[in-house]
């Protein structure tokens, strides 16, 4: 018996819950696709919090994240780990990717910038990244870690991805455009879509690569 026969079940709950530990991060991860945009996030590092709490909002996705990490070295390890925990979250919450939109783009404004982001999940991890920042850091974040953590996603959440930056000069407005173009792809292209719920979209049947 499923949902569908039966309209007093609920869908399955599309969620993953993940723990990673090395000698450089240790990381506990939860998300929930079909959530509401509520995020607990700790990183260690300020802006990376302030950017993975705006991603899980504009997603609606619920995300609980901590993470200890070498931030006496860099923030590089605690970065890179984080993205590749999110993207390990986000293909396992999708499970055979049933009834998906696949395909999600937004172009998204913050002041003065304009970022694209267009995602497939398709099953074949790969980032296309044309962002340059005016400046080396956001407060004490080096910008060149967003790249790192955006290939770190892609790859684990085994989607295409690609974001590009339109215009804008101020480092802390690109980086928010980008997360949050992300953030709207993410939800267009995780959506249920109405006209094929119970179907792989994909004329292989999987998409796994």
């Amino acid at each position: 018996m499923d949902a569908d026969r039966n309209p007093g079940l609920s869908p399955p709950s599309r969620r993953a819950e993940l723990a990673r530990t090395t000698a450089e991060t240790a990381i506990r991860a939860t998300l929930v696709l079909d959530g509401t945009g509520k995020a607990e996030v700790s990183t260690g590092i300020g802006f990376l919090d302030h950017m993975l709490t705006a991603l899980a909002r504009h997603a609606l996705f619920d995300l609980t994240l901590e993470a200890r990490g070498d931030l006496h070295i860099d923030f590089h390890h605690t970065t890179e780990d984080v993205g590749i925990v999110l993207g390990q979250c986000l293909r396992a919450a999708l499970g055979d990717k049933r009834g998906i939109r696949r395909y999600g783009q937004a172009l998204l404004p913050m002041d003065e910038a304009l970022a694209e982001a267009a995602v497939d999940i398709s099953g074949r991890p790969f980032l296309a990244w044309s962002v340059p920042f005016a400046r080396d850091k956001v407060g004490e974040m080096d910008t060149e870690l967003f790249e790192e953590f955006f290939r770190a996603f892609a790859l684990n959440a085994g989607v295409t991805l690609h974001v590009t930056l339109k215009a804008g000069t101020n480092a802390h407005h690109v980086a928010e455009a980008c997360f949050k173009a992300l953030a709207r792809s993410l939800r267009m292209a995780v959506e249920t879509d109405p006209r094929s719920p119970d179907s792989v979209p994909s004329t292989k049947g999987v998409l796994e690569g």
